[in-house]
């Protein structure tokens, strides 16, 4: 863990001084995400989906209105579950956020759209918990690794990957009706 950064930081200092912060944390001090990734199985520690850490920059300064604000870059290597494949796989993240600090929930209807806004109590706030939010709002609703294409499911229990993964396949669940229809009217 790379440590050019102090857990604890007053933001309108920081902005005065017009701060930057840097440097990476283990993704397993990050607690809310912890849940959301793949899990660690006990015994047999895969090396690809070891937990890695994130690498951030955090620079601090005022804007035009006076507002302090935080331009943080996020990067990692997150462990997910794929749910296509249902394999782990990792999931490459490169966010940048503008953020603006407020003091009082109902500040934020007074921060304009083109900012994120980030709730500081008694002038201290945590890098650690900004980095975590990043990550969080990273992480896919649904995770999908990208390197696997369609799976086809199939009642029979068979799973079939088509071969022709460009190729759009339009699932048609009445097509056969209209053959039983024209058979029932013959009759």
């Amino acid at each position: 863990m790379s440590r050019e950064f102090p857990d604890f930081v007053d933001p309108w200092k920081a902005a005065d001084g017009r701060r930057r912060f840097q440097g990476t944390m283990p993704i397993k001090r990050l607690k809310r995400l912890e849940p959301m990734l793949a899990p660690l199985e006990e015994g047999r520690e895969d090396p690809s989906l070891a937990r890695s850490d994130a690498a951030f920059s955090a620079s601090f300064a005022y804007d035009e209105q006076g507002l302090v604000t935080i331009r943080i870059n996020v990067k990692a290597n997150l462990p997910l579950i794929c749910q296509r494949s249902l394999a782990p796989y990792r999931e490459r993240v490169d966010r940048n956020s503008l953020l603006v600090v407020i003091e009082q929930v109902s500040d934020q209807d007074l921060v304009p759209e083109s900012y994120d806004p980030v709730l500081v109590e008694n002038r201290r706030m945590a890098i650690q918990d900004i980095v975590e939010e990043e990550l969080l709002l990273a992480v896919p609703q649904v995770p999908r690794n990208p390197d696997i294409g369609e799976i086809e499911l199939s009642t029979d229990g068979k799973v079939k990957v088509p071969s022709g993964l460009g190729k759009e396949q339009s699932h048609r669940p009445f097509a056969g009706l209209a053959g039983l229809m024209k058979a029932d009217t013959e009759d």
